[in-house]
């Protein structure tokens, strides 16, 4: 669950709200440890990755960063050619029409 919370901070551009909430709700996956919450507990849990999603904000608005902001793309690439070499990546092959 948790694998899918990426680095936020110190990037170019910088973390969209969409991103911020994507983190916040694996976080809050995770804690409560299911992907879907009853209906019982459905409200809580979407206060919680409101209430989360908020205070990163916060926090990456707050951070000072001492190197230069990091190029999306280029740690994407980077990323893709570490899980290549350690075998955990296999590339997207579009779908037959």
């Amino acid at each position: 669950m948790c694998r899918n919370i990426h680095t936020l901070h110190n990037f170019e551009p910088a973390a969209t709200n969409d991103e911020v909430h994507a983190a916040a709700l694996q976080y809050v996956r995770k804690i409560a440890g299911t992907t879907k919450p009853s209906k019982a507990n459905q409200a809580a849990f979407d206060r919680a990755v409101a209430e989360i999603a908020h205070a990163t904000g916060h926090l990456l608005a707050d951070l000072v960063a001492v190197a230069p902001p990091k190029n999306r793309e280029e740690e994407a690439a980077k990323a893709r050619e570490r899980a290549e070499r350690s075998g955990r990546y296999a590339p997207r092959v579009p779908a037959a029409s």
